[in-house]
């Protein structure tokens, strides 16, 4: 095929070497990072060399007190994973991990147990802030854990990549990872304002959904999943096997080759594909052409050498006798193809020793357009953000929130909605739940299952929370939502006094979701929604112990670690619903053992301040013996609540640790990686400063793009 003749001009060559060794200076530009292995990149982030964090006297003192019983020497008798008789002997803590996870406990109020005799709340700040200023000083003398500076473009960010370069009218592939489908353009950020009905369809549960506008003939290749420990943009997730750096170069080919590909669907057709008009030599069409399309593709980053070798390409095959249609068809394909456009890496200056001032400003400043535009519109930089970062203004912070105005202005913004707050939230796990039909009859309507409703209504709050910029805390507890009828009706008791207009209450096409008044607080918000509840139950019960680890993990990005091996898991069919009592002593087997105990101290009353509602969200007060439920617990340390709606009041007057968490998410999400101790005064010094308006998520999301943690690599 004549694509390979690239090949034999040493490009694809050369493309392939970048993603093997990254050893190629044309094509790396003075990266120090392995390209096709992001797992060793990883590892070598966590061999980084830490300053051990010297511990005060008084800490010392707070540790043999209240903490050595538990946390021993004794192998048998230690409780958890930390041996703090070793930290008090030594007087220090040898990882910055470490030190971060002992003053979280501490000053979380999740340590010492409750059965302990618990400290003074003065001793507890005085012990917190010696321990936060030792850990800082220890931060300062680390330095800064080495970063991958490559990483590939997950299929989501891929397939947005290759619309914007062509401006094509329709997608490239079907994502099933995109949950909400768009009718009607009722997206429109630069209004500040979020409709009153608002057309949608779900793509995972709604096959019909999948039929949409597309390349035909071109297959995605294998969806990133989401890490362990964050997104699918994770940098140690998103590595290259051989068998995908091969299905990368169909891929190109099958996409400028498929029929769908012509001037109806591709923007760009006549700048780029149309038979020329002029005479003008080859050498000069082609340059006109290439120059700005492999700027574009490769986001600044494209000597004179390459270009001139795709013009040569392209003047043999005119010579040849192909047409410029074909012939543009054959170097996009190879654009496309190539590393330097699936791959986004930033070139380490102390590489390039004979970089200028200038040099160096250019690289940080394109760095910088290919993060935001990525972050917030998961794709590559626009012409606009390319000609700021070429000029080195873009760094400027004035023109930069400019440009992040105008980028959460535009309707890309959807894509960001379309990625961050679904994995956020875990919502595919909805996807596989599937209720006892016997028990749950209503949750299935025409073969359908109501939760292609369900799993709207959060990604549409928040939607109108960043697009209203709305404080994060009416994440937790709105004064509205949106619900379709089917979904109002089944809240039952719960649904609002004003209903949403009747008609189509079945609908699994096109479905309508009305803004509607919360007028039951014990409804509304990320948490309390059918979706959450009946993805954190089995098919024929509640499961506390899972709902507890979703707020912990998703709420105050504290997710507990996997239970051991030899703890078997609840069966589903026990009758633990018989008796509120039951239920909660079914769960003595986890929680007596020493290295359970600590975890379910601090999820179980998350899990059981949410049983109320049962495995598909509905509202109950008794089990179905007559046994009255008890959602009564305690947040950390912090107030007591005995109902959901005091479970949210709880979480409102601890407002700065779910805004906290939450900008951890955020951070996690725009760096795509894991966070560490280095960013930990980058994520408060956000949400500190975040708060003085009471933590709008528009200003939230800015703050964290004006961070040096997300600036510089």
């Amino acid at each position: 095929m004549q694509l390979c003749k690239l090949r034999d001009v040493g490009f694809i060559l050369v493309s392939v070497l970048f993603a093997v060794s990254a050893s190629t200076p044309e094509t790396l530009q003075g990266s120090d990072r392995q390209a096709g292995d992001t797992s060793q990149q990883s590892k070598l982030v966590s061999k980084a060399t830490s300053t051990p964090t010297a511990l005060s006297p008084m800490v010392i003192e707070f540790l043999q007190g209240h903490c050595a019983d538990c946390h021993g020497g004794d192998p048998e008798e230690i409780s958890g994973d930390l041996n703090l008789v070793r930290v008090i002997d030594a007087g220090q803590i040898d990882q910055l991990e470490d030190t971060v996870l002992i003053l979280t406990a501490i000053a979380d109020h999740r340590m010492p147990p409750a059965e302990m005799p618990l400290p003074a709340e003065q001793e507890l700040r005085s012990v917190t802030a010696s321990l936060d200023q030792s850990l800082t000083r220890a931060i300062n003398q680390t330095e800064n854990p080495p970063r991958p500076t490559v990483r590939r473009m997950n299929r989501f960010q891929y397939n947005n990549a290759v619309v914007d370069l062509f401006e094509l009218n329709c997608t490239v592939f079907t994502l099933p990872e995109k949950i909400m489908r768009e009718y009607g353009n009722y997206f429109d950020p630069a209004s500040g304002v979020m409709p009153e009905v608002i057309t949608v369809g779900n793509r995972p549960l709604g096959k019909s959904q999948m039929i949409e506008p597309r390349l035909a003939g071109v297959a995605a290749f294998p969806q990133d999943l989401r890490a362990e420990h964050g997104y699918d943009n994770q940098v140690d997730h998103l590595s290259m096997s051989p068998l995908l750096m091969e299905s990368f170069l169909q891929l190109g080919t099958s996409i400028t080759q498929s029929p769908d590909f012509n001037p109806s669907r591709v923007g760009r057709w006549n700048q780029l594909f149309s038979e020329p008009s002029s005479t003008a030599p080859p050498e000069k069409i082609l340059k006109e052409r290439l120059t700005p399309f492999i700027r574009h593709a490769f986001r600044g980053r494209s000597s004179q050498e390459t270009v001139k070798r795709y013009i040569e390409f392209g003047r043999q095959r005119i010579a040849e006798g192909l047409t410029y249609t074909e012939t543009m068809k054959q170097i996009a394909a190879a654009v496309i193809s190539s590393p330097k456009f699936y791959y986004l890496y930033t070139p380490n200056p102390a590489n390039e020793p004979h970089w200028t001032e200038r040099e160096q400003l250019h690289n940080r400043a394109l760095d910088l357009a290919t993060r935001l535009a990525i972050f917030l519109w998961g794709s590559i930089p626009d012409h606009q953000l390319l000609d700021l970062a070429e000029s080195g203004t873009l760094i400027n912070a004035k023109v930069l929130d400019e440009q992040i105005n105008r980028m959460m202005n535009d309707h890309k913004l959807k894509r960001f909605c379309d990625s961050f707050p679904s994995q956020w939230l875990q919502l595919e796990r909805l996807i596989s739940s599937i209720p006892n039909p016997d028990r749950y009859p209503d949750f299935y309507f025409s073969k359908y299952r109501r939760s292609m409703h369900m799993m709207l209504e959060p990604l549409l709050l928040f939607e109108t929370v960043l697009i209203e910029n709305r404080s994060v805390l009416e994440l937790i507890d709105p004064d509205f939502t949106y619900r379709s009828s089917l979904l109002e009706n089944a809240y039952g008791e719960l649904k609002t006094s004003t209903s949403v207009k009747p008609g189509g209450g079945g609908q699994v096409t096109t479905l309508n979701f009305h803004r509607i008044p919360v007028t039951d607080r014990r409804s509304g918000g990320v948490i309390t929604n059918t979706a959450v509840m009946t993805m954190t139950s089995g098919p024929n019960r509640t499961q506390p112990i899972t709902r507890g680890a979703w707020v912990a993990g998703v709420i105050f990005n504290s997710p507990p670690k996997p239970p051991p091996a030899d703890v078997p898991p609840l069966e589903e069919e026990t009758g633990v619903e018989t008796t509120q009592l039951s239920l909660r002593e079914h769960l003595r087997l986890h929680r007596e053992r020493a290295d359970c105990k600590g975890c379910h101290e601090q999820i179980d009353p998350l899990g059981f301040a949410l049983e109320n509602y049962d495995a598909v969200g509905r509202w109950r007060s008794e089990y179905s013996n007559g046994a009255k439920i008890d959602a009564s617990g305690q947040i950390y340390g912090g107030d007591p609540f005995k109902t959901p709606v005091e479970f949210k009041d709880s979480i409102i007057n601890e407002k700065d640790r779910f805004a906290k968490a939450l900008t951890e998410h955020l951070f996690a999400f725009a760096l795509a990686r894991e966070l560490t101790p280095h960013d930990r005064q980058a994520v408060h010094e956000v949400a500190s400063h975040a708060s003085e308006n009471n933590y709008p998520l528009r200003d939230l999301i800015r703050l964290i793009i004006h961070t040096d943690r997300f600036q510089t690599r």
